[in-house]
């Protein structure tokens, strides 16, 4: 088995895309924030110190697409074309859903796992001084479609 990233001698190296042609590509990646019912109680009822979490969330998720190739050395610098991420509180704590679209020679997995987890890390660093116990969890990507290899969608998340 060769792997893309590794070169004959074994060395990491960025793949060459330069002649592959765009195409439209999106990914969609959920996570999870854990924390206790107080402050899942003050999330919806907007009274949490620090002031509205899902919004700068939902702005650090979306920055945090548009860095990953700042983030992780062998990603490509690619378009984010579109970028969207929801936030939902629930009884336990903070679900969050990435979907990110390009036209671009390589796919956007990376991007949409790093918009749900910097909008992840931007909750903790809003609650935590409420809540220590909040945790991040769960996060993983849950769908992709374009590319070579076309569309994808995990098991779990396709019923």
């Amino acid at each position: 088995m060769s792997f893309t990233h590794l070169d004959a001698a074994g060395h990491a190296r960025m793949v060459d895309v330069t002649e592959k042609q765009p195409t439209v590509r999106s990914a969609t990646a959920r996570g999870f924030v854990r924390v206790a019912p107080e402050t899942a109680a003050a999330l919806r009822d907007g009274s949490v110190p620090k002031g509205d979490v899902l919004a700068v969330a939902r702005i650090a998720g979306i920055q945090g697409a548009k860095k990953c190739a700042e983030l992780l050395p062998l990603a490509h610098v690619i378009g984010v074309h579109g970028a969207v991420v929801d936030l939902a509180v629930e009884d336990r704590g903070v679900a969050i859903e990435a979907t990110v679209r390009t036209a671009d020679r390589t796919g956007v997995e990376m991007e949409a796992l790093t918009a749900v987890t910097v909008a992840a890390l931007s909750v903790v660093d809003m609650v935590k001084g409420m809540d220590r116990s909040a945790a991040i969890e769960n996060a993983r990507i849950v769908a992709k479609t374009g590319g070579r290899s076309g569309s994808w969608t995990r098991e779990e998340e396709s019923s």
